[in-house]
């Protein structure tokens, strides 16, 4: 074969290469405009369902005038504090009752230190200071382990309760400010634990303890 048509063949071979990549971005593309719309609702509504299983009484949610205000006084309370390593506090809203009466708070707090990535959880606290619940958007842990902290057992240690903090117990005996831990998912559980701590130490001293105004 020449060498002029080698060159030929290998540009078309090259234009042919290029449109199949074209026409699959494009596909990808149309596909993606398609679906994310509905992938924004269905998060959008498992945000809802999360925040009304941790709020019970809640009938609907208010931001703050300036909720990035909110979440920069959150951020420089938890950097300051070692036990927060790895939390975040990506969304603070008031909740509120059917009159628009402030009944407390719901989050949405991210631990970077879970066994399998991020966990993403709501929770809700009173005006009182009581924990409401806790509810997961997002856990990748290890099934039969980790992921038991889905299990309302676990759960539910987290619940109906005024404390300060919370520790993991040692006894294997859950109490008031102990928890008791997943068996063989202690990192799991300890990045559940640090979350609700560092969700607990923001809406305490930003709006319990009149930490800044809101």
């Amino acid at each position: 074969m020449s060498e002029a048509k080698t060159k030929n063949t290998l540009v078309h071979d090259a234009l042919i290469l290029f449109a199949i990549t074209l026409v699959a971005a494009i596909a990808l593309g149309f596909v993606y405009e398609i679906t994310k719309d509905p992938i924004a609702q269905t998060e959008a509504q498992a945000k809802v369902d999360a925040y009304k299983a941790v709020f019970p009484e809640m009938t609907a949610t208010e931001e703050f005038d300036k909720p990035e205000w909110a979440l920069e006084n959150a951020k420089k309370l938890l950097d300051s504090d070692p036990a927060y390593e790895g939390v975040t506090v990506d969304e603070i809203l008031m909740a509120e009752d059917s009159s628009d009466a402030l009944l407390g708070y719901v989050l949405t707090v991210t631990s970077s230190k879970g066994y399998g990535g991020k966990i993403t959880m709501t929770m809700g606290v009173d005006r009182d200071g009581i924990l409401k619940g806790i509810e997961f958007l997002t856990i990748s842990e290890t099934p039969g382990l980790g992921m038991n902290a889905k299990e309302d057992k676990f759960k539910s240690q987290f619940k109906d309760a005024k404390v300060g903090q919370y520790s993991l117990s040692k006894r294997n005996i859950s109490g008031d400010t102990e928890i008791d831990a997943i068996s063989s998912a202690t990192i799991t559980t300890t990045a559940v634990t640090r979350s609700v701590n560092a969700g607990l130490k923001v809406i305490q001293e930003l709006f319990l303890n009149n930490y800044c105004n809101n």
